[in-house]
């Protein structure tokens, strides 16, 4: 077992620690972008109030709850939709980065394309989290134009705790991209990450001027 990770009873035999879980929701998909470059497959993820990508869940309590109900409680929120979590869906365990004392809970569903879709009009209709804990559902684009846009770019923005290596992880696990895909599209990405922050650069040097002004 990789460091870090845990067995679902090994987790739930943690004393003191709290418990986070998620869960990615995905299809198979025959759209083509522009009509040429195929989709495949449909991921859902979300931005975030604090204004970083993660997948809808958050924090359960073992104690009054088993982690299903408690993520299922938290999808509803979120996303508006009751959703059956069984766990036969979880994938992996393991303790969060910045705490040994939190652990999260990686879910993983497969649905059908309609099923994504009502999610995802749901989620901006009816969830009582629109607008607030969530700012809105966004989907995680699996090719890589010429340019090297699409998942090498969605994968340099900024991601809550451990979520971009559950994506990663997830993407390999269930077969929705090659190791050659991902390979290419992860290098591609810390390119774009050094290119992001001599961008912040200049716009820090150009607002620290204009304070200068007044």
């Amino acid at each position: 077992m990789a460091s870090g990770q845990l067995s679902r009873a090994e987790a739930l035999a943690c004393t003191g620690c709290r418990h986070a879980c998620h869960m990615m929701l995905y299809s198979d998909t025959n759209t083509k972008l522009f009509g040429k470059i195929p989709i495949k497959h449909i991921i859902l993820m979300q931005m975030r109030f604090d204004g970083l990508l993660g997948f809808p869940g958050g924090l359960v309590n073992p104690l009054e709850e088993t982690l299903e109900a408690g993520l299922g409680r938290e999808l509803l929120e979120e996303l508006g939709v009751a959703l059956p979590v069984v766990e036969e869906d979880h994938v992996d365990s393991c303790y969060a980065p910045s705490s040994s004392r939190l652990i999260t809970h990686f879910y993983v569903k497969k649905m059908e394309e309609e099923q994504i879709r009502e999610v995802e009009r749901a989620a901006a209709s009816t969830a009582t989290d629109h607008g607030h804990e969530v700012l809105g559902m966004v989907r995680v684009p699996l090719y890589i134009t010429k340019g090297g846009g699409g998942l090498s770019s969605f994968l340099s923005h900024s991601f809550i705790g451990n979520a971009r290596s559950q994506l990663v992880d997830a993407l390999l696990r269930f077969n929705l991209v090659t190791p050659e895909e991902l390979h290419k599209a992860l290098t591609h990405s810390l390119k774009t990450h050094v290119h992001t922050a001599e961008d912040l650069q200049a716009a820090l040097t150009l607002t620290e001027a204009k304070r200068k002004r007044f």
